[in-house]
């Protein structure tokens, strides 16, 4: 499907809750003196500015990101804020980073990223956002690119799985895709991020995913009220294979942040 473009929901809490988690593992994965890869299967455009028309009409920035810088949930130290920042000071005020420009940020000389986008318009203005850190575009299936290039060179490093969920038949793909990959790649970090919507229907693949006892597993949820009525996203969920160090810690400190809405 190419109907879906995020900046109607950049900045939502969704996207502190997923950001978090994986500016907080990039960050300790970029402390060790070997290089690595980073790939995503669905990168957006990777730039957002929140003062857009389609991001003032949702409201969901100034309930995820406003609330969030309103009430301290990112300290200057943590990586999260430090890319805000640096973003910011180069793209503007209202400037805000999808995950390609966070990886971006934190990824070093000698690092690779590989970020897979279909929909022409996004993967036009994905190609502009991460020029700048050399990464590598794929115009194609995210699913596919993953399955081409993995295990990827450097074969240290990590991959973000993120769909749009617009089609209800992902879900039942999902947990195999993640086992594929992992058995193609069985030292990278996979990360999948879902949303939880009102009809729970990401139950079952997670419940599917579990019981592939796949290794160092951390999942995570969060709830949260709807961003307006009527709107059916309640929550946010990420599961993590070979999770590093110090992600669990994050997980349990936005559990309570979250907690506290």
């Amino acid at each position: 499907m190419l109907s879906y473009q995020h900046i109607y929901h950049a900045g939502n809490l969704a996207d502190m809750h997923k950001h978090a988690l994986l500016a907080v593992a990039l960050d300790y994965m970029t402390r060790k003196d070997k290089p690595l890869s980073y790939v995503e299967t669905h990168a957006g455009r990777g730039l957002y500015h929140l003062d857009a028309a389609e991001a003032v009409k949702t409201g969901e920035a100034e309930a995820g990101l406003g609330r969030a810088l309103g009430a301290g949930w990112f300290g200057a130290t943590h990586p999260l804020a430090r890319v805000l920042e640096r973003v910011r000071a180069r793209e503007g005020a209202a400037a805000y980073p999808g995950s390609p420009v966070i990886a971006g940020e934190l990824l070093r000389p000698g690092d690779a990223m590989h970020l897979a986008e279909l929909h022409p318009k996004e993967g036009a203005a994905l190609e502009r956002a991460v020029a700048r850190y050399g990464a590598v575009v794929h115009r194609q299936d995210g699913f596919e690119m993953a399955q081409s290039i993995l295990p990827p060179t450097p074969r240290r490093g990590m991959a973000l799985i993120d769909p749009s969920y617009e089609i209800k038949a992902e879900y039942d793909r999902l947990p195999g895709i993640v086992g594929q990959l992992h058995r193609k790649w069985n030292v990278g970090v996979i990360a999948l991020w879902y949303p939880i919507l009102s009809d729970a229907r990401h139950k079952d693949m997670v419940k599917a995913l579990l019981a592939r006892d796949l290794p160092g597993l951390l999942h995570h949820e969060v709830r949260f009220p709807p961003a307006r009525e009527g709107h059916r996203m309640v929550g946010s969920g990420m599961v993590v294979v070979n999770a590093p160090w110090g992600l669990e810690a994050e997980a349990a400190r936005l559990t309570k942040l979250f907690a506290a809405l």
